[in-house]
């Protein structure tokens, strides 16, 4: 499923990181507003996990343009059973917008456990001054103010800089990315492998998907990505954990692959539905 190249050293490939990139006046790649459901089922897990069986169904909405900017929006709910065959249930709800200049971020998410709310987040993002600090203000789960470096990436910028990256034939993207998880406190250091781009048609050959047509009509690459405590020394520190997946050009996914060191899930998409973008001013 992974048919990425893991070794930079060894595979002769050029690295491009986000420093060097200006933030565009506004997304110059048009993703395509959907909603994707997906299954999820465990993959594996080690003794000792505290998981020895999973199942369950993300559902994930994107909407907006490419001029107004994106909004995303996931439900992630999973039925998991321990080793001694209790069963609980997580429902994880969030939700983020980002504008067209990448210039503001605006995010909330919620977790609940055997349907008691457990964890609830919410915050702003916004680029502020000259040289484009992040200035943070989180008002769940308490009022605290951060900086983040220019360089960070917000999610949508982060997702149209890799597909980017990936249209240039590049096959490692590293940057900086802050996505308002773990109680919007945490910037992620991500590595993406880029694997050989699949022609469109190549599609057809997965199994079918309900509305899935428009699929077959595009290119994708093979994606994983590595997420890293900030400041770990890559070629030692193992990621937080691993994201692989099939990343079309016009930024939907399938064929997910998550990979949490103890256990394993895959997601596999089983529908989507286009929907109508936002209307751009000056466009029909």
């Amino acid at each position: 499923m992974r048919s990425v190249c893991l070794a930079a050293s060894a595979c002769g490939v050029a690295v491009l990181t986000f420093q060097a990139l200006a933030v565009p006046p506004a997304y110059a790649r048009v993703l395509a507003p959907h909603r994707a459901i997906y299954d999820i089922t465990l993959d594996r897990s080690r003794g000792g996990s505290g998981v020895s069986d999973m199942s369950g169904r993300m559902v994930y909405e994107l909407i907006g343009s490419e001029c107004e900017g994106y909004t995303q929006t996931m439900r992630f709910i999973t039925r998991m059973t321990n080793q001694e065959g209790v069963v609980s249930l997580t429902d994880m709800r969030s939700s983020s917008t980002e504008d067209a200049n990448a210039k503001s971020f605006r995010f909330s998410s919620s977790q609940y456990k055997d349907s008691k709310l457990s964890e609830s987040t919410t915050g702003d993002a916004a680029r502020a001054g000259p040289s484009g600090e992040i200035k943070v203000e989180l008002t769940k789960p308490a009022k605290k103010e951060m900086e983040l470096r220019p360089n960070v990436l917000f999610p949508i910028q982060h997702s149209i800089a890799l597909l980017d990256v990936a249209a240039k034939g590049e096959t490692v993207f590293q940057a900086d990315l802050y996505d308002g998880s773990e109680k919007g406190e945490k910037v992620y250091a991500t590595t993406a492998y880029i694997g050989r781009s699949r022609p469109a048609g190549f599609d057809k050959e997965a199994a079918p998907v309900k509305n899935g047509e428009r699929l077959n009509e595009l290119k994708a690459w093979p994606v994983s990505i590595s997420y890293f405590e900030p400041n770990a020394q890559k070629t030692d520190a193992v990621p937080s954990y691993e994201l692989a997946f099939i990343y079309f050009e016009n930024g939907v996914s399938r064929r997910l692959y998550i990979d949490y060191g103890e256990f394993a899930i895959r997601g596999s998409l089983k529908e989507i539905t286009f929907l109508e973008p936002g209307k751009c001013q000056g466009k029909k």
